[in-house]
């Protein structure tokens, strides 16, 4: 191994860098590192060295797209875009395609939905009868499907719906039904007025408040973007309002707006358990300079996007590291002298990059949109508070401003060049901190109370130019009251948005039965059984599904694709009898879809609900989940990449194993 990549990133992030970041064989992170500092100074040469020591030393790392594509060809550096959407068929496929070509160059794209006409409402032009956004969106999760994000990954969305839509209540409940939107994240818009009819219990307000609480503690969606909140703090309100966010619901920006984000480590910037302020400034300083200098660099994939940044120049400066930096300082995430330090470090990092920008300003002139009596700055926007997943391994420290998720976390690492391992990697926050693995003061994501989440989400708020990304989690045992609790909260406390997660809610049902989880005994097989035959389409030909019944319940499953290889048909006879010990040891044929649904593999084709089936495992579960009264749910078990567990933190679904992430970052 490489010793100067040894001495900048943990060593269990080679494959991820190697994989995902190098551009060949021979470059390590050092070449990286130089790569990227000498594209993004171009045209401020003499920033190169500030900008090698602030990445080298892990005190700044900038989002995914910047890491990968400066000093490539790509060049397409920012993370985050928002593209409109008009209630016409040449403005839906218009964004459809920007939307293809942004997930292309490596970005990921925010919607709001609220233009297109409801389901059912007649459309002038020719008479006929609207599908709604819903079944549109459908059409932007295909085509992200099947576009891989610079050709490393595959992309992320972001769709909003407003409140007052006549689609809303299908909008709320589009991820419980079958093969549904897997690559967005959903959020409804909503209104102070409409959260005062919440308050006040409005009839017809409380039917979809419901719904939301409802759907957001069995599947994690929809969140809640705070329209009028984003709108207080929208710094160019001329340009128009604001309606859409990013894939993860950080960065509110206008129509073709981007932002290109890059996260300060905290844990850093800490000795001897105190803040070491002037090395925090400095860092501030010189990462203030490295994402406004993108802005001239980039490549846009788009002349629009290319003309509303400029005219804007947002930046989005945001922190990871913030639980370790709490570790340093002894002092407990739920605590209110937590709190306190959140609000004076985030306002002094604000504070920092303002005062920078409005240098910029002087030197090279405010943005283009700016009106007299606004801030003279350079940026519009300068701070905001991105997920971390990736830049995070790669800094190693806690993700975001998110706690510690665990104590320790499984990965795969590489000993030489081909012996692959699996270790288990302690949280290192834990050992810089000099405090043994589990002790009572720093506490884990799922062992702190709910309201300490939202408090120190809203505490970053208050110096975030932007928004904050930020997952409130709670407990399996947790109820909808609980869920209905914590977007309450949130908005009391002055957040712009909400995501809440509740732990286990991605996942299928185990497959034991009772408080004691004691395995059910199978019971023998009559001679004779009657079952039912599903058709499904999969990648590889039509697969035949059959499940016979015993006493009135599913006991046996037979998968049986036609005109297979004997290897392909022997991977369906391994689900099938997979599928039959389940059964017959007491799981639900709902929990055993659940199992298989959404497992993705080399292809995709469209079944006959208009619905995606990307594998064989897929075919299986679709087929069993039709034969329930209840639809199978479609998530991201299991990691695309690596097969590896996947996390949902910071508002978006990551591997620990490998890296990946459903969103930039």
């Amino acid at each position: 191994m490489n010793s100067v990549t040894k001495d900048i990133f943990p060593v269990y992030t080679l494959p991820i860098l190697k994989g995902r970041y190098f551009i060949d064989d021979k470059e390590d992170a050092n070449g990286m590192i130089e790569r990227v500092a000498n594209a993004v100074s171009k045209h401020r040469p003499e920033r190169m060295r500030g900008f090698v020591t602030i990445m080298k030393e892990l005190r700044f790392l900038p989002n995914s797209p910047t890491l990968m594509n400066a000093g490539r060809e790509n060049g397409q550096l920012a993370a985050c875009f928002v593209l409109p959407v008009e209630d016409t068929m040449e403005g839906i496929f218009d964004a459809l395609k920007w939307q293809s070509l942004i997930h292309k160059s490596g970005g990921g794209t925010g919607f709001n939905f609220s233009k297109l006409r409801g389901k059912g409402s007649t459309v002038g032009s020719t008479k006929g009868v609207a599908s709604g956004p819903v079944s549109f969106m459908r059409m932007f999760d295909l085509a992200t499907d099947v576009v891989q994000q610079g050709g490393m990954r595959r992309g992320a969305n972001m769709g909003i719906l407003n409140c007052d839509h006549p689609d809303i209540l299908d909008f709320i409940k589009a991820k419980t039904q079958e093969g549904r939107l897997s690559n967005f994240n959903i959020s409804v818009g909503v209104t102070d007025e409409f959260m005062a009819r919440v308050f006040e219990g409005e009839e017809k307000t409380k039917v979809i408040w419901e719904a939301i609480v409802e759907s957001a503690w069995s599947t994690g969606d929809p969140g809640l973007v705070f329209l009028d909140r984003i709108n207080e703090d929208n710094p160019t309100p001329h340009l128009g309002r604001l309606e859409a966010t990013n894939p993860c619901g950080e960065s509110p920006l206008l129509p073709f707006e981007a932002c290109n984000l890059g996260s300060i480590n905290l844990a850093r910037h800490v000795s001897n358990g105190v803040v070491e302020w002037n090395k925090l400034r400095d860092t501030v300083r010189t990462a203030v300079y490295f994402l406004d200098s993108i802005i001239d660099v980039n490549h846009y994939p788009l002349p629009q996007i290319d003309q509303a940044v400029k005219r804007t120049r947002k930046i989005g400066l945001g922190v990871m590291g913030w639980a370790e930096m709490l570790m340093m300082m002894n002092i407990p995430y739920d605590s209110d002298q937590a709190v306190k330090v959140a609000q004076k470090v985030g306002s002094f990092i604000r504070d920092e990059a303002h005062e920078i920008s409005r240098g910029l300003a002087e030197e090279f002139g405010v943005y283009p949109a700016w009106r007299e009596g606004d801030d003279k700055r350079r940026n519009a926007t300068l701070t905001c508070i991105a997920p971390t997943g990736t830049i995070g391994l790669l800094a190693g420290t806690t993700q975001g401003i998110e706690p510690a998720f665990a104590l320790e976390t499984r990965r795969k690492v590489f000993v030489g060049e081909d012996n692959e391992h699996e270790i288990i990697v302690p949280l290192e926050a834990w050992e810089r901190a000099g405090k043994p693995a589990g002790d009572p003061i720093f506490k884990t994501a799922h062992e702190i109370a709910p309201i300490w989440h939202v408090r120190h989400q809203a505490a970053w708020q208050e110096s975030t130019d932007l928004a904050v990304s930020k997952t409130i989690n709670l407990p399996n045992e947790a109820s909808i009251a609980d869920v209905a609790k914590c977007y309450l909260d949130a908005y009391e406390y002055g957040c712009k948005g909400v995501t809440v997660y509740r732990d286990g809610c991605k996942s299928a049902q185990v497959l034991y039965s009772g408080a004691d989880k004691r395995r059910a005994k199978p019971t023998t097989r009559k001679s004779i059984l009657e079952g039912r035959t599903i058709k499904m389409p999969s990648p590889f030909g039509n697969i035949y599904v059959t499940v016979n019944q015993q006493d009135g319940k599913p006991y046996e499953v037979f998968a049986t694709l036609g005109r297979s290889g004997a290897d392909i048909a022997a991977n369906c006879e391994g689900y099938g009898r997979l599928c039959s010990l389940a059964l017959q040891h007491g799981a639900s044929l709902e929990a055993v879809s659940n199992q298989l649904v959404g497992i993705k593999g080399s292809g995709i084709v469209i079944n006959d609900e208009g619905g995606i089936v990307a594998s064989i495992p897929d075919a299986i579960g679709q087929a069993l989940g039709r034969m329930t009264d209840a639809k199978p749910k479609r998530e991201i078990e299991t990691c695309p990449k690596c097969g590896g567990a996947v996390i949902f933190r910071e508002g978006c679904q990551s591997c620990d194993n490998c890296g990946w992430a459903q969103c930039s970052g």
